[in-house]
């Protein structure tokens, strides 16, 4: 692992202790708002499940700390394979500015987990300037059967293009959401593979 990726433990909130994952070095304060707004989201998404959304969900938030968009993973209610929760956000946030290029804003998109190979490139290309995530991509495809796609070294190449990650937090609160979810048997969209055939 590289030198620069920090993995330190934080007590991200009273009641749960993160193993959390950094490309920078870890700032407790910046940990403590990331559990509070990534746990609200997670607190959401059993109701949101119930309407029909996937497991997911995604805030972006302004460096003042104001709401600019919140969102769902929207893929079978919409019947759009790329509107995963992160997509859905920054497509708000860029409408709601008017502007395809967020990177004025200075704005952080908190997940309730880690970003699949596509929504890392939607997040890389409109400008986000941090990341914080909670449940890490092998619990999600371990618990769910979801394929998050390749990411090799990601945390590395998001610092190397200026974009601040924090993950694993409120991760286990947002396992038992998505084991919540399979266990009430809600879809788990993918595409069928050739070897799964």
């Amino acid at each position: 692992m590289a030198d620069n990726i920090s993995r330190e433990t934080f007590s991200a909130s009273a009641v749960v202790s993160s193993r959390v994952v950094s490309n920078e070095t870890p700032d407790k304060h910046k940990i403590a708002e990331a559990s509070r707004i990534i746990a609200a989201l997670q607190h959401e998404l059993e109701e949101l499940a119930d309407l029909g959304s996937g497991p997911f969900a995604a805030a972006i938030y302004d460096a003042e700390g104001n709401l600019v968009a919140k969102m769902p993973n929207t893929v079978t209610l919409d019947n759009c394979s790329h509107n995963h929760a992160e997509m859905n956000a920054i497509k708000a946030a860029e409408e709601k500015l008017g502007t395809y290029d967020l990177s004025p804003f200075y704005l952080k998109l908190y997940s309730t987990s880690e970003p699949c190979l596509m929504c890392m490139g939607g997040i890389m290309w409109s400008g986000i300037k941090e990341v914080y995530y909670g449940v890490p991509t092998e619990s999600v495809e371990e618990i769910t059967g979801f394929d998050e796609g390749y990411k090799p070294g990601w945390l590395e190449e998001f610092r190397k293009r200026g974009i601040i990650v924090y993950g694993n937090i409120e991760r286990e609160l947002g396992e038992q959401v998505l084991r919540n979810y399979v266990a009430k048997g809600k879809k788990i969209y993918k595409p069928s593979r050739q070897d799964e055939q």
